[in-house]
């Protein structure tokens, strides 16, 4: 599917690779709508790009149903979904003040999981309607997995299972929406020099690329913008999780 002229939804598109998604998919001619639970970066980001920003959790119902609405009423239904929006918490099971939380466990697979399942079964529900393209596509979903799901270190249960849940979904899902012509895709990077990492130490972000085998540095979002295009792109990619990660299998921690 090309992106040009295409409705499109990035969810955490307000920063990190969200942000580099939907540069990217506007770059190529795309209307693309931002839902980001920040207001005012999504706007920023919207602005940039002419596209529009929508407030959204990912994890409530009644918030993702409005923000679909939103996007539909400003570019049309969605041909394409990005599900970026997600959180980590690294705690341990048993911490030094006894076992975890169970609401931060919660926390994390609501946004991650349920959060990403849920933009998908809405979005989906709108593309299954929409009439074919020349290639049969009516429409393409990528979600972001992580190397976590497959190598998750001490202190990660909570971001691993929620990740894992990414992959685990995505042939069977992909399987079923078959029948509409919806791919189903996610992609699991590995270290990418978000936000997140960009905030700590020089020392700290070399000392964290030392482990990867070649490039031997931090990811860029970039890069995993240009992967989620040729995901779009490519319509013979279905029901497969890509690691992006220069072949860094993390340690136990």
């Amino acid at each position: 599917m090309q992106s040009k002229d295409q409705a499109a939804i990035v969810t955490g598109g307000a920063s990190g690779l969200g942000a580099a998604t939907a540069r990217k998919l506007a770059g190529k001619g795309a209307r693309v709508a931002i839902c980001d639970i920040n207001a005012r970066l999504a706007e920023a980001v919207a602005a940039e790009i002419g596209g529009i920003a929508v407030t959204c959790d990912v994890a409530d119902a009644a918030s993702a149903e409005a923000a679909i609405a939103a996007s539909a009423k400003a570019h049309g239904p969605a041909r394409i979904l990005v599900n970026c929006a997600g959180i980590g918490v690294a705690k341990r099971v048993i911490g030094r003040e006894g076992p975890m939380p169970l609401s931060e466990f919660d926390r994390v697979i609501k946004v991650n999981l349920i959060g990403s399942f849920n933009m998908l079964r809405l979005a989906t529900a709108d593309m299954s309607k929409l009439e074919p393209l020349s290639t049969g596509e009516r429409g393409v979903v990528i979600s972001t997995a992580s190397i976590a799901a497959f190598d998750g270190q001490i202190g990660q249960a909570a971001y691993s299972a929620s990740k894992g849940g990414i992959v685990a979904m995505t042939l069977p899902i992909a399987r079923e929406l078959a029948q509409f012509g919806i791919r189903v895709l996610a992609i699991a990077p590995g270290l990418f020099l978000t936000p997140l990492l960009a905030g700590l130490p020089q020392e700290a972000q070399d000392s964290l690329a030392a482990a990867i085998p070649f490039p031997r540095r931090l990811g860029s979002a970039d890069e995993f913008a240009s992967l989620v295009l040729h995901m779009v792109d490519n319509a013979y990619l279905n029901g497969e999780v890509v690691r992006l990660d220069a072949s860094l299998r993390m340690a136990p921690k």
